[in-house]
């Protein structure tokens, strides 16, 4: 049986069509939408994009591929409001040379052979001119070379392992990479909290798990660190007690999680149960509110690294939080969703769109040449360059859990 698959195109300026699968609501402003099953999403202009192809007409299509059902839903929900926002104020500024930016965004459902088809769909059927996503890294490996062989330019908002731009040169990413991330978190570890041993959970199953692990794992003992266990888990798991036994033999200072949210939720909880105190680490995988729905209180003071804090306002983030409550007000959009990863979500964008504007023509070979020179870019989440390996340099911050809030604690700027 196939499952169903939703497919939003959102052109800012259109009446809302119809609503989108599995329950959950367009979060674009002024938008048409069309839904259908996997392999089979509807019918839009099919015009141009891609290598050569340039865009005619008076719209020009990007994609999005995210997981808005599974696991990840959250952090797709928060990065199509993100997408969605900075195609509205582009539009509302004027659109690209005249044109306006129509977003065709595709529901991956988490899955990687939904991902595939979803992305090999955006650059073959609709001719977008560039993609944006996805949030998992290994979600976005699965992509990338789909994008790079048609030359068609991907932007991840948030996707951190480092392989993912080493898939090509047409990949690009708005997000710090998980070398840095590992050193953040290492760091703040080793010369402010002061710990020495370090006991490793990893999920089995995750490139972004997996390679901040082995970063991680670099940085720290570089640092006079010491990792007293390794262990892992699958993210179908549910009982996490055979590794968590492991790691209190081991006595850890601290337990290193950088796994998603509803994981480390749940492996915290057990972790109480048989009597570990010590807190832990994670990363970005972390900042969701329904980190709490499986946490509970189990994660308290402990901390994770992330992208921006949203606690400690900037003039960027507060002007962006009003732009957020504007936007919830427009039609379509009372489902809007706020957090670190809508930022991610719009810097990608923003960043997408000054490229197009600075491109000669409309094609995939332009746009990923102007997207090269991005530089000092002032985004939500900070001033982002991108470098010559097509990552984003950029600074990170680490936050502490109190209650159910994300507490900053400390910025780490750029090695």
């Amino acid at each position: 049986m196939k499952l169903n698959r939703r497919r939003l195109l959102a052109s800012l300026g259109l009446t809302l069509l119809s609503a989108l699968a599995f329950g959950c609501n367009n979060t674009g402003g002024d938008t048409s939408a069309t839904t259908g099953t996997t392999g089979k999403t509807g019918t839009v202009s099919n015009t141009g994009g891609g290598n050569g192809n340039p865009q005619s007409g008076d719209t020009i299509k990007v994609g999005a591929y995210l997981s808005l059902t599974g696991s990840e839903a959250d952090f797709g929900k928060q990065t199509r409001t993100g997408i969605l926002m900075a195609i509205d104020k582009i539009n509302t500024a004027g659109g690209i040379n005249g044109k306006k930016i129509e977003a065709v965004i595709e529901n991956d459902e988490g899955d990687a052979g939904k991902t595939a088809n979803a992305v090999t769909k955006l650059v073959s059927q609709d001719k977008v001119v560039s993609v944006l996503g996805e949030i998992a890294s290994s979600l976005s490996l699965r992509a990338a070379p789909i994008c790079q062989n048609a030359k068609v330019p991907m932007v991840t908002p948030s996707s951190t392992n480092v392989d993912v731009t080493k898939q090509g040169d047409y990949i690009f990413r708005v997000c710090f990479i998980d070398s840095f991330q590992a050193y953040v978190q290492a760091k703040f570890i080793a010369e402010t909290l002061k710990l020495k041993k370090v006991a490793f959970m990893l999920d089995s199953q995750s490139a972004y798990s997996q390679g901040l692990g082995k970063e991680f794992k670099e940085q720290f003992t570089k640092m006079g660190g010491q990792v007293v266990a390794e262990t892992s888990y699958s993210p179908n798991d549910t009982d996490f007690k055979g590794p968590l036994t492991s790691i209190k033999t081991a006595n850890p200072d601290i337990i290193y999680l950088p796994g998603y949210y509803k994981s480390a939720g749940a492996i915290a909880t057990q972790a109480r149960e048989i009597g570990i105190t010590v807190p832990f680490m994670g990363g970005d995988g972390w900042d969701v509110p329904a980190l709490f729905t499986s946490a509970g209180t189990s994660l308290e003071g402990s901390y994770f690294s992330d992208h921006i804090a949203l606690d400690r306002p900037t003039p960027a983030l507060t002007a962006f939080q009003q732009e957020f409550e504007t936007f919830k007000t427009k039609p379509g959009n009372a489902d809007a969703s706020f957090g670190a990863l809508t930022t991610l979500g719009y810097d990608a964008m923003m960043i997408l769109g000054e490229a197009m504007k600075k491109a000669k023509t409309m094609d995939g070979i332009a746009i990923h040449e102007a997207l090269a020179q991005t530089k000092d870019f002032a985004g939500v989440t900070g001033s982002i360059t991108i470098d010559a390996e097509r990552n984003a340099k950029k600074s990170a911050v680490v936050v502490k859990i109190v209650g159910k809030e994300f507490k900053w604690q400390a910025d780490v700027l750029p090695q």
